[in-house]
């Protein structure tokens, strides 16, 4: 005989969508404390709950909300990211410039994209909204809705912020990480230049997803020309002034400093969340990978910089990122050859360092 709790989750399913309504409202706690209730019958609850992302609001609400808790579980998450209807849904929902749980539904891609599953997902096309002004494409309207969706703007209840960790986690892979560095045909724009101002917003979830994007994307070693060119992507700012409080300099060291970073106002701060800070770091040394990128890293003054974080973070792990830093900045030069070693120590970590949000 089923208990009351499986009779609830019965009732996920029921024609009457007033009782269906009663039925994910009171589960929505369940699927924290028993998530294992809604693996019966082959995950026939989860399943039914992809089917409730279209419902009311109010029980789509409930349904998405039960997923994001439950797509931790690794046996749901390939469930969910598998499902290629499942997956189309979400995604027009998204773009719905209409749609009241866009947040939610964002989150819930958060989770899914730790599945190489939703990446393969990511080629498929649909029609964009024309008020997104975007291409059919799906990962192109990802970028879209996270840069022109912020604090509302396309929206009204939603600020996508979460696709920042969507977009992070599909950067670990070597083919996303092109699509970062490679001008788009629908725009003519390199979505990596659309992202770095995202490094000092508001937002702490856009500022972590975006450091990550970053870090991942300093893996293409050929894009670490583009990266440090003013005339190319030009990230080297938007990776300092996150990293950069209101110390004082020298006048030599401001002097050589870039123009972005010299003379900022006394109440200038660095990014409060050390985990950002200690990635900024983390891409620097990446792109130390070449003679060329070393030298002119420390050309700019990054090293006193760096010198500075190291005095003022209180962290253990930035501190430890810093100090890794510093020994290549201040190691000198030897002849290299045709190949640099760097290039090789890079390229084998680059595994074991790619970043997760």
């Amino acid at each position: 005989m089923p208990t009351e709790l499986e009779e609830l989750v019965g009732f996920i399913a029921h024609p009457n969508p007033q009782i269906r309504q009663v039925a994910v409202e009171n589960l929505v706690p369940y699927s924290t404390a028993e998530p294992a209730i809604f693996k019966t019958e082959n995950l026939k609850p989860v399943k039914n709950l992809t089917i409730l992302i279209k419902d009311h609001p109010l029980i789509s609400e409930h349904a998405v909300t039960i997923l994001v808790n439950l797509s931790g579980d690794q046996e749901v998450l390939d469930t969910l990211a598998g499902n290629e209807k499942f997956l189309d849904a979400l995604f027009a929902l998204l773009v719905n410039p209409e749609e009241p749980n866009a947040n939610l539904i964002a989150m819930l891609l958060a989770n899914l994209a730790k599945s190489d599953n939703l990446k393969n997902s990511l080629s498929r096309k649909q029609k964009a909204p024309e008020a997104l002004g975007s291409d059919d494409v799906v990962l192109n309207q990802l970028m879209d809705l996270f840069v022109k969706g912020q604090d509302g703007a396309y929206n009204k209840k939603a600020d996508f912020d979460y696709l920042a960790y969507v977009l992070a986690d599909l950067s670990k892979h070597e083919d996303i990480r092109k699509y970062f560095v490679t001008v788009q045909d629908y725009d003519g724009v390199i979505p990596l230049s659309k992202l770095k101002v995202f490094t000092e917003h508001k937002s702490q979830i856009r500022r972590k997803g975006v450091a990550s994007i970053i870090k991942n994307v300093a893996f293409d070693l050929q894009s670490h020309k583009s990266f440090l060119s003013e005339d190319g992507l030009n990230i080297l700012p938007y990776i300092l002034l996150p990293i950069t409080g209101n110390e004082e300099y020298s006048e030599d060291e401001m002097m050589s400093m870039l123009p972005d970073l010299q003379l900022l106002p006394p109440d200038k701060k660095r990014d409060e969340d050390p985990t950002i800070i200690q990635t900024h770091v983390e891409t620097l040394t990446i792109l130390t990978s070449a003679r060329e990128s070393r030298e002119y890293l420390r050309e700019v003054q990054v090293y006193p910089i760096i010198r500075e974080t190291h005095l003022k973070v209180n962290d253990e792990a930035v501190q430890e990122a810093c100090e890794r830093l510093v020994q290549v900045l201040a190691r000198d030069e030897e002849d290299e050859g045709t190949v640099d070693s760097k290039v090789k120590e890079v390229e084998e970590d680059e595994e074991d360092q790619l970043v997760e949000v």
